[in-house]
């Protein structure tokens, strides 16, 4: 009996996990589309996005109600239960990125009312497709519960946050010398902000990680970046 249990158990945790790589992918496609969107002043991909965050919200839904199901008929404990848990963080840190993937599907379609702040938008993807990786690396270290990789995915935010500080002077550079681009540039800096926060999410996942492995977060805080591009404590 308690071997079938044990049998249930890992068949319950192992569809969840499939939901939640699946809710991964989209959230990368999301992200990537909707940057490419932006660059490529298209509306009919930033539609995309924005109708396909309805799919991301829904796996979440389902991933939660699922995890909530586990815990409740299979009462697990220690290394079983952190599992569960884990999985619950991450499908929900997974949904917000999809809302800032969203988001920026909509300011894109904004943006290509106005006339172009040359070399955002390519600037902009650049720094999507680098977060994306970020993302990705966590989920596969979630996956081969990699400590390693998870602590590289945790300092390769840094790297992001310089992206970000870089993004944020040459908006201010380009409204400064220029006025008409002020509204453009405040849309591409909450844009910016928004890829940031999903960098934010991607370290979270591998501080889930090596939560999971080694039962408890990391000691140290992350190091992050000011607007400055100053290491601050």
């Amino acid at each position: 009996m308690e071997q079938h249990i044990v049998s249930a158990f890992d068949r319950d945790l192992e569809a969840v996990q499939a939901q939640v790589m699946k809710m991964g992918g989209l959230v990368e496609k999301a992200l990537l589309d909707a940057a490419e969107a932006l660059e490529r002043r298209d509306e009919v991909l930033a539609e995309q996005v924005r109708a396909g965050d309805a799919a991301i919200d829904a796996l979440e839904e389902l991933i939660q109600t699922d995890c909530a199901r586990v815990i409740a008929l299979r009462a697990p404990t220690a290394t079983d239960l952190r599992t569960v848990l884990t999985v619950m963080r991450m499908a929900a840190a997974l949904e917000r990125s999809g809302d800032y993937a969203k988001n920026l599907a909509k300011r894109s379609l904004v943006l290509m009312q106005m006339s172009p702040v040359n070399g955002a938008p390519g600037a902009v993807r650049r720094m999507a497709k680098t977060v994306v990786s970020q993302l990705s690396d966590a989920l596969d270290a979630y996956i081969a519960r990699d400590v390693e990789k998870a602590k590289e995915v945790r300092r390769r935010d840094q790297e992001v946050d310089q992206m970000y500080n870089a993004l944020f002077r040459q908006f201010l550079t380009y409204m400064l010398e220029d006025p008409r681009t002020i509204s453009a540039c405040m849309h591409l800096h909450f844009i910016a902000k928004n890829i940031e926060r999903v960098g934010d999410h991607a370290t979270g996942i591998a501080e889930q990680v090596i939560y999971l492995v080694d039962g408890q977060l990391p000691a140290d805080d992350r190091p992050k970046f000011d607007s400055l591009g100053e290491s601050v404590d």
